[in-house]
Formats: structure tokens, sequence, C-alpha cells
């Protein structure tokens, strides 16, 4: 319990210290570090305009004075307008700096100033305002590489740095190096006098020298090197206690399993096995140490690299590395909560908009709601069109709600990906429009009996991409739109529940039977077969008068448009019984009636017993010239 307070304890401290380096982070950031050169870039143009009007004015006001003194002891209309334009001069000066002032105020919560570095890296002030030709980011590098030569300096004497005044500025200097000028527009910024600024910034540059040098001596570094191996040996410590437990913990599950686990199964099928199962969770135990082991390697690099000033910064760099992309992601996600809102809105009420069109589509699909001129099977499709339409037109209000949908990167792959679904799809969208049209054609509909091409048979899907087709011989066939609404489609069920399904049989017959007894063994066959109708009564066709024979047609209707294949067999079947009860012979295919030495083509069963088939005639001429018959 204690080491687990002392692990929640740190992981608290690991989170504030990375809050803090975050927002030095954004502080410092690239993108803030520009603005706030804009700022200052700005500030110091006007600067330079107020400081050319405060030398044009200084140097008037040395005329004046230099005329004043020669008018002394004496009075009259010139001495009082010297005197008037020398305190004019000196109301402006003093305007100006009142708007020096002001202007800094209204930047102080906008800018921010460049930093100056110690020894340590620690920062001692800051740089705002611009010497001559050097901007303030150069002023803080030239400053802070300047401290770090006089910490190299091993005879330094810290009180050896000391302040001058010059010209127009007070001076930091050691020796010969002039190590800063403090200016009139630093001492603004910080809102001190020059002297007194001065001062201060001596102070903390010798200050900062001294604290270094403590901070690096021999007794320092041993007792950070002591304290490395300190925290070394603690973090193995912990790191071998973290092992040793989890030994016990997976012996612990392994003695326990049979009463934690059992297969997790829904009536007959089992999901996971009890062994599955341990798997699971061995899984998870794993991921559960290394998790650990990485926590405590990230709390204590950052402590041993904190032991030591140099390395200092490289705790600070794994602060922000780790943390920073965590707080983003965390920060971007608040941040869009309010479009995530927006998006919820939207997707809500167009969920409920889709139903109320899915229930008024459904009661016109039902029949219980009639519109003139709309089929009740229109009603689905037109359903799922109006619905992608609507799912259309929620994405392109959601759109400008989405994430980076406003970059140039999402629009380039919407394109690319638009471009791809165009190439690739293009028979897919012919096959849709395809089904499109079908739908509203009503060819047929699920159920029917048809065929289309090569393929007969029944109805069983229809999507907007193909139509399945079960054939006689339970084979399903695939038909894509396209195909369909190029080629000619026969409907069977249309009509059979109506005038009824014509289902008819051509027969040749010899022109030596009479037509009348053909038509009548027709009628007689069609009489006997199942499924075919009396009324409409079936009819003859004499369709042909060819070489050997007469093609007769017999017509027959029917409502069982599904089952043409057997009534198409019961049919053929009862011809030829009705037809060979009749000793009519069927000259399909091809036979010629020719009855020199052939037998009738009558089956045996339906033949007189005493039938015998007719003997061969062979005419013989004599050389006498005489003629006789051989049999």
């Amino acid at each position: 319990m204690l080491f687990m307070k002392s692990l929640f304890s740190i992981l608290a401290a690991v989170l504030l210290l990375s809050t803090h380096l975050w927002g030095q982070e954004v502080v410092n950031s690239p993108s803030n570090d520009s603005i706030n050169a804009t700022l200052l870039f700005e500030y110091q143009q006007r600067l330079d305009e107020l400081e050319r009007q405060r030398k044009a004015d200084s140097l008037r006001r040395e005329e004046l004075e230099e005329a004043f003194k020669q008018r002394q002891g004496t009075d009259g209309p010139d001495r009082d307008e010297l005197q008037k334009e020398l305190n004019a001069i000196t109301q402006e000066d003093e305007r100006r700096q009142l708007q020096k002032k002001s202007h800094i105020e209204s930047l102080r919560s906008s800018a921010v100033g460049y930093p100056v570095r110690g020894v340590m890296e620690d920062t001692l002030f800051y740089i705002y305002s611009k010497i001559g030709a050097s901007m303030p980011k150069e002023r803080a590098l030239n400053i802070s590489a300047k401290i770090h030569r006089l910490y190299d300096d091993d005879f330094l004497n810290v009180d050896s740095i000391i302040v001058q005044k010059s010209e127009n500025s007070y001076d930091i200097v050691y020796r010969d190096l002039i190590v800063m000028s403090v200016s009139e527009n630093d001492a603004l910024w910080e809102g001190i006098e020059m002297q007194t600024l001065a001062q201060n910034i001596r102070d903390s540059i010798g200050g900062s020298i001294e604290m270094a040098r403590r901070e690096n001596s021999l007794v320092k570094t041993l007792v950070r090197v002591g304290l490395v191996l300190l925290v070394l040996g603690l973090a193995w410590l912990v790191f071998w206690l973290i092992g040793k437990g989890y030994a016990k913990l997976l012996a612990y599950v392994d003695r326990n399993k049979g009463k934690w686990l059992r297969n997790l199964s829904y009536k007959d099928y089992t999901f996971l096995t009890a062994e599955q199962e341990m798997l699971v969770v061995l899984f998870l135990l794993k991921i559960m140490r290394w998790f650990v082991y990485a926590i405590l390697l990230y709390i204590t690099l950052p402590i041993v690299f904190s032991i030591f000033p140099f390395s200092r910064q490289w705790a600070d760099a794994l602060f922000r590395l780790i943390w920073s992309p965590f707080r983003g992601v965390l920060m971007s996600v608040w941040a869009y909560l309010p479009n995530l809102f927006s998006i919820l809105v939207i997707y809500v009420v167009m969920k409920y908009v889709i139903r109320f069109v899915k229930y008024v589509f459904h009661e016109i699909g039902a029949g219980k709601l009639e519109i003139g001129g709309f089929h009740a099977d229109w009603a689905m499709p037109t359903y799922h069109i109006v619905r992608f339409l609507l799912y259309a037109f929620m994405f392109v209000l959601i759109f400008p709600y989405l994430p980076g949908s406003d970059s140039n990167i999402f629009k380039g792959v919407s394109v690319f990906i638009g471009v791809l679904f165009s190439l690739g799809s293009s028979s897919a969208i012919a096959n849709m429009v395809a089904g499109l049209v079908i739908t509203y054609m009503r060819p047929f509909k699920i159920g029917d009996r048809i065929k289309i091409g090569e393929v007969t048979g029944e109805v069983i899907e229809k999507t907007m991409l193909v139509t399945r087709v079960r054939t006689i011989k339970n084979e399903v066939i695939t038909i894509p739109n396209s195909s369909i609404l190029t080629g000619n489609t026969t409907n069977y069920s249309v009509e059979a529940n109506g005038q009824g399904l014509i289902v008819y049989s051509t027969v040749t017959i010899g022109y030596d039977v009479p037509w009348r007894k053909v038509h009548q063994a027709l009628f007689e066959a069609a009489s006997r077969t199942d499924m075919i109708l009396s009324e409409p009564q079936p009819f003859v066709l004499q369709t042909g008068l060819d070489d050997f024979y007469v093609s007769y047609q017999i017509n027959a209707y029917t409502r069982e448009s599904g089952k043409q294949a057997l009534i198409y067999s019961v049919l053929h079947q009862n011809i030829q019984d009705v037809f060979n009860e009749q000793g009519i012979e069927i000259m399909s295919p091809h036979y010629r009636a020719s009855r020199d030495g052939n037998a009738t083509t009558v089956p045996a069963d339906y033949l007189p017993k005493d039938y015998e088939a007719p003997a061969f005639h062979v005419k013989v001429k004599r050389e006498s010239g005489g003629t006789g018959d051989v049999r």
C-alpha cells in the first residue's frame, strides 16, 4: 500500500511538471516566437521614429539654450519666445515618454521578451528592445555568450563587474568587456530607473556565476554521482520486486484458474474456452507488467537527468517528447467538442427524418397508403434512393465540422479517392443505374418465372447491382443489371394469373394422315395433361407444309408458369400415347413414309398380333425380254 501511494505521488508530480513544461513549450513555440518577433519589430519601428524626433528636438534644445544664455540679463520679446519654444520641446519630450510607456503597456499582455540564460541555463532576465543594429533576440544571445565567457575566466572576481554611466545608457563592464548596455527603453519595459535596472542585472549576473561555481564544485559532483547510483539502485530494486511479484501472480492465477474461468458460451456455441480465456489473462498481465516497467523507466530517467545541471535539459526534453503529444491530443479533443456536439445533433435529427420516411414508404409498400401512379413494389427501392440522398445531405452538413476538413491534405486525399472511385467503379455505377431503371420499368418481380438470354428460372433476388435467378436444376445464376437492360427479358408469370400462359409443342406428321385426325389427337393429348386449362380451349396451328410432312403446333393455356418443364414432359408423353393408340406415325425427326420392306414406327404394343412387316418388291428384267416380280 505504501508503495502504491508513493507511485501515485510520483505520477502526480510528473503530471504537474509536464504541465509546466508543456506551458513553457507553448510559450516558446516557433509560432509564438514569430508572433512575438513581429510585435517587437513593430514596436521598435515606432520607437525609432520617436527617437529620431527626440534627437532633432535635443539639437534644437541645445541651440535654444545657447541663444537663451546669450540673452541672459536682458528682457524682451526674443527671450520670451525662446522660453516658450524650450517649454514646448520639454512638453513634447514628456509626451513622447508617455507615448512610449503607453505603447509598452499595451504590449505587456502579448509580447514576450527573449531570455538571457545563465551558466546553469537558468533565465536571468528578458530583453524586449534593441540597441543600435542589434535586435532583441541577438542581444539576448550575445549577453548569454558573454556570461559564459566570464564564467570560463578562472581569475574572475565577481566584485570586479561594475556599472558605468555612458552618454545614453548604463554599461555593465568587466575590465575591457562590456557585458551589456542598459538603455532607456529597457528601463521603460521594466518600469524602473536605468541605473537601478543596471545594478539589478549586474547582481543577477554575478549571482548566476557564483551559483554555477558552487554547483560545479568537486564535492557537489561526488554527491550527484552518489545520488545517481542511489536512484539507479532503487530503480533496479523496484524492477526486481515487480518481476518477483509478477511470477507469484502468475502462479496464483494458475492455481485458481479452475475456479475463476469457465467456457464462455451461448446455447451450443462456445465463444471462448477456459484455455483461451487463460491465454487472454496472461496476455493482459504481460501488457500490464511492461506498462509498469515503462512508467518506472519514464520516472527514473528524468530524475537521473535532473541531478546534473548539464543534463537537466534532457529531462525537460524527455517530458516534452512524451507528454506534449498526449496533451496536444487531449487539448485538440477538448477544442473539438463543440463541433462533435453539432455533428451528433445533425445525426440524431437526420436519423429520425429517415425513420419517418421509412414509415411512409413502408405503408405504401404494404398497400395501406396509395398514391396514384406509384406502384407498391416501387416503395422500398425508392426509399433506399431517398435514404441515400438524405445520408449524402447529412454528410454535406457534417463535412465542415470534420477535423482537418479545410486542410489541403484532406482535400487532396478526397480528390484522389474520388478519382480512384470513378475510374475503378464505372461498371458498378453502370449496373447501379441499370438496376434503378429496371426497378421503375418493372419487367419482373421476385418470384416471377423469366428468361434472360439463355437463362430461364425464378427470380429470387433483386439488388442495385445484380439479379439472381434459380433455374429448374437449382442453379443460382447472378446476372449483372447492365446485361439485363441491354438484352431481352421474357416474363412467363405476368399473364399466367390472367388469361394464362400458352405452352406449345410442334409435331410433324406425314401427308397420308388426315389433318382433322391429327387435330383431334392433339386435343386429346392436351386434355389428358394436368395443369392445362380447359378454358380457354387449346388450339392447333399448322405451321408448315414441308417436303415429307406437315408441322402441327398444339397451343394450350396454363396458370403454372413455374412448372413448364413438367407440363411439357407430360404433354409430350400424352401425345406419344394418343398418336400410337390411333396408329399415327410421328415423322419427327425426318422419317419418310416408305413401306417397301420397312416396318411401321408405331410401337409393337399398339400393333395387331398378326401384323407383318411388308416384303421387299424387286422387279427383275430377263434377257429374253420378259419381266417378273421377285419377293
